[in-house]
């Protein structure tokens, strides 16, 4: 079957993968390079990096809206295009051009979860279960026809680092059981229920600040959420400290936010009259450490 592919970050790098060792790519779009790191070092994304490697045409256009992607994909006459956190939102003129249309593997089961942040909210909401799903791509947001579904299970103490790496072997295997469909002409298209659907919008910063007087749990699936961008965030003994793993503790009688030890360990009580242990802290101006060593550098009750 011949692809044009089109991902940007590494969560795109195991689908894309499989597409080069199992069909026929015959070009990759992704996004332009951009600076990075202090020195704003122009880098590549890491799916130009890997389809260079395989020799594969790469094009980063900063529009898809001016006609020349347009021309670019019609050159190829591609059966497929095959869509997986790109970051563009393509318009129709670009879907109606592979004889199979367009599909997108996205991070949630959906109608849940669309936007650009699915697997950090999906742990930040406290879901106990995800997923993969591709879709057969429409102008909206994440409304397309549902084509293949496989879920996944959320750890309670996961982050959503670990999940993004899980999740992204999964979008592979997905993938190719759509494909296999579509080739075997056994593939169902399910309408999404509208009324059901869920947003998870873009992450920043703002997200950030901790909110104790939620319970441990919420607190709990905050820090893992945000973990590890752009991290939870929060002010204890005078100092803001980015917070990146917690777990939930007992009961405390302790006001909302107050900070304690018992030995070796640090807690914070929260609003549910339950608190969250540090496990590992990164204090502003300083290095990350754990919550042992930061009881050592002040004093906690």
């Amino acid at each position: 079957m011949k692809i044009v592919f089109m991902g940007t970050p590494e969560f795109a790098l195991p689908t894309l993968l499989y597409l080069i060792e199992n069909e026929d790519v015959k070009a990759v779009f992704t996004q332009p390079d951009k600076p990075k790191g202090r020195k704003a070092v122009l880098t590549a994304p890491p799916v130009k990096e890997m389809a260079l490697l395989h020799n594969i045409p790469v094009y980063q256009p900063h529009t898809l809206k001016d006609g020349e992607a347009q021309k670019i994909i019609e050159g190829y006459s591609p059966d497929l295009l095959v869509v997986i956190a790109y970051g563009k939102i393509l318009p129709q003129s670009i879907l109606n051009i592979p004889s199979h249309g367009a599909i997108n593997i996205h991070a949630s089961l959906l109608p849940k979860l669309r936007g650009a942040a699915p697997i950090q909210w999906s742990i930040i909401n406290g879901d106990k279960k995800t997923g993969i799903t591709t879709m057969q791509m429409d102008a909206g947001l994440d409304t397309g026809d549902i084509l293949v579904q496989d879920e996944c299970i959320i750890g309670e103490n996961e982050t959503s680092g670990e999940l993004h790496n899980t999740l992204a072997e999964l979008g592979a295997v997905t993938l190719k059981k759509t494909l296999e469909k579509i080739k075997n002409k056994t593939i169902e298209r399910i309408k999404q229920d509208d009324t059901k659907h869920t947003l998870a919008p873009i992450l920043s910063k703002s997200c950030s600040p901790i909110d104790f007087t939620q319970s441990a749990k919420q607190v709990h699936d905050k820090v893992r959420g945000l973990n590890p961008w752009p991290s939870a965030c929060a002010v204890l003994c005078g100092k803001t400290v980015k917070i990146h793993k917690t777990t939930v503790a007992g009961e405390t009688m302790k006001s909302p936010g107050t900070v304690y030890k018992d030995g070796c360990r640090i807690y914070v009580a929260c609003g549910d009259g339950n608190a969250v242990e540090i496990l590992e802290i990164h204090p502003e101006g300083s290095r990350k450490m754990t919550g042992a060593e930061f009881i050592c550098g002040h004093n906690i009750n």
